[in-house]
């Protein structure tokens, strides 16, 4: 029964060690996702300062949030893109923002960025006001590779 046992253990112990030899640590790909998700954040800064609202919210993923100061959560992509087509209607409207942190986590599928923004505006004279403030957007890699905004939310200095 001893010689049994002895042998059982030994049978696992030897599987153990084979399956741990068998798994491999994947690649450490965060350095070239964080450059990704650096020129994803510009790409989508450009094409708000362009005033494209339907380019602004296509970058949001299926279910992503977006979360506006001094107004309620948005939830699809229509009612993202009708809040960016009211805002960009505005005179004097000019918007950008700029990334001072990048992460992206160990498995690669999920990252964040946070930095500052400017956003300007005519006031109701005519005279250009312009917002300074700070945003934090968390992405998640799609199946295709491609980075989409799951959450963002802003707000200014003031």
């Amino acid at each position: 029964m001893k010689n049994a046992r002895k042998g059982s253990l030994l049978l696992l112990a030897g599987w153990l060690v084979l399956l741990a030899g068998c798994y491999r640590q994947p690649a450490d790909t965060r350095a070239a996702d964080e450059a990704a998700l650096r020129a994803r954040d510009a790409e989508w800064s450009q094409t708000a300062g362009a005033k494209d609202a339907a380019g602004f919210a296509a970058f949001f993923a299926d279910g992503g949030v977006f979360m506006p100061p001094n107004g309620p959560a948005l939830t699809d992509r229509a009612a993202i893109e009708k809040w960016a087509a009211a805002l960009t209607a505005n005179p004097g409207f000019a918007v950008s923002w700029t990334v001072a942190q990048v992460e992206v986590a160990r498995s690669g599928d999920l990252g964040y960025t946070r930095g500052t923004y400017e956003l300007t505006l005519n006031d109701a004279k005519g005279k250009p006001m312009t917002e300074k403030g700070k945003h934090v957007t968390a992405w998640k890699k799609q199946a295709d590779g491609s980075w989409k905004v799951v959450a963002d939310i802003f707000n200014a200095d003031q």
